[in-house]
């Protein structure tokens, strides 16, 4: 009998078996004496929790990154991130084109599931420019970051930190090597920082399917609907976001109040951009009003584009959404953008995706609420969606979490990261067409 590999599954299981096994593997090498300041290593469960914040692009932390880690322990937190963020089989077929080993269909297949993609036709020429638009733009952060981070420390310690900040944001990990939990708190009015970071954030973002768009746009001269549908969606948020911050904040002594007008704005632009699932911070989460809190909840949920770094159910999901209540609301039949019409699977699946993420977020909730007592229900609320949206925001409850919090939130991260659908296919068996079709039922809705 021929013996069973990893590529004989189907494409959901080996995701899901791939990312857990880089998981283990990260926790392992944090363990290592060498991987902390201190010589003794992490505790298991820390070390696991950081390797699936790392692996699934988080940004979650229950220890700091800048003061409990030897630069042996950060590359490896970085390298779990440059893998999360682009998929370990992206890296699979960047071994496989080194040794010129030809992709096989099958890992066409694992490929198209990984990136989210609609077809397999041009599926390795997409991994090539994804590999080389991830070095240009990371190479560009890092310059751009290591110029600005000079004035303030040495040189080789500026370069260093250009690099890892520069790959953890646009990998939308949210990582950083500032010290103490401050993130990028220090450089809230400093527009270079601010802006190179909310650029790499929202390049990782939007997705490499759109990326790819954009590059071949002076040979086609036309976007797809997907790539029309991330722009504006992406947008929108963006700007309501940093205007609504902006309002909420104005009067905060804690936050915006001290700040220049242009402070003001570059805060609030900021804070706008990172919870679609980036998780650095400008501003000092816990001291941002209710109103800021909860709308960061629903931006975090809704978080970046198909076939990104990021997570959350994804902008084209809600665009979808609110496609069919406009359709519905005007009385047709059909749910139309940029004039075509969505198919009712599509509709189907960013129905079912939404669910399944409110379900996610709503169980872990409240198991949260049970296994941490006396913690603001926000705050819970709050981590549980940066979990499963795969931001890294958090009120302070990380480094506090019980044992169980703490795997409660390992499993959260790691359904945010590889799908709840993802998971839901590679745990059941193999799906087949249903045989017939039942009789149509009518029941009453609203």
């Amino acid at each position: 009998m021929k013996k069973r590999s990893i590529y004989s599954l189907d494409p959901p299981k080996v995701l899901v078996a791939g990312f857990a096994l880089i998981i283990i593997l990260g926790a392992f090498l944090l363990t290592l004496p060498i991987a902390t300041t201190s010589g003794k290593g992490l505790l298991w469960l820390d070390a696991l929790f950081t390797s699936t914040s790392a692996t699934c692009v988080t940004g979650l932390v229950v220890v700091d990154t800048g003061t409990t880690f030897t630069m042996f322990g950060q590359l490896v937190i970085l390298s779990l991130i440059q893998i999360g963020g682009l998929g370990f089989m992206t890296f699979a077929t960047l071994f496989a084109f080194l040794l010129g080993k030809r992709i096989s269909l099958k890992e066409r297949l694992l490929l198209q599931e990984a990136l989210n993609n609609l077809s397999v036709e041009g599926i390795v020429r997409l991994v090539k420019r994804i590999l080389i638009f991830t070095i240009v733009i990371e190479l560009i952060g890092a310059i751009l970051l290591a110029t600005r981070f000079a004035f303030d420390m040495p040189l080789p310690r500026a370069i260093y930190y250009g690099i890892f900040h520069s790959v953890s944001n646009f990998n939308n990990a949210g990582f950083d090597l500032m010290g103490e939990f401050r993130s990028l708190t220090g450089y809230v009015e400093d527009p270079l920082v601010t802006l190179v970071v909310c650029m790499l954030i929202t390049l990782g973002g939007i997705g490499f399917i759109v990326m790819n768009e954009v590059y071949e746009y002076r040979q086609t001269r036309r976007f797809s609907l997907h790539t029309k549908v991330v722009f504006l969606t992406s947008s929108l948020l963006v700007v309501l976001g940093t205007v609504l911050i902006f309002l909420f904040e104005f009067n905060n002594p804690k936050t915006l109040q001290p700040l220049s007008m242009s402070g003001k704005f570059l805060g609030s632009l900021f804070q706008a951009v990172t919870p679609r699932t980036a998780g650095a911070n400008t501003l000092n989460i816990p001291d941002l009003t209710q109103p800021t809190l909860f709308l960061i909840i629903i931006l975090m949920f809704i978080g970046a584009s198909s076939g990104s770094t990021g997570g959350g159910i994804k902008t084209t999901t809600l665009a979808t959404l609110l496609g069919a209540v406009w359709s519905q609301i005007k009385g047709k039949e059909d749910v139309v953008l940029f004039k075509r019409r969505i198919p009712y699977d599509t509709i189907y699946k960013a129905l079912t995706v939404t669910l399944s993420g409110l379900l996610l977020v709503m169980t872990v909730t409240m198991l949260l609420t049970i296994t941490e007592p006396g913690k603001e229900f926000l705050m819970i609320l709050f981590e549980a969606t940066s979990a499963f949206a795969t931001v890294g925001l958090s009120m302070g409850l990380t480094p506090e979490l019980s044992p169980f919090g703490k795997i409660l939130i390992i499993l959260t991260m790691f359904a945010g990261r590889v799908g709840p659908l993802t998971i839901a296919f590679a745990v059941t068996l193999r799906r087949k067409p249903d045989p017939f079709k039942h009789p149509k039922g009518k029941i009453m809705i609203g």
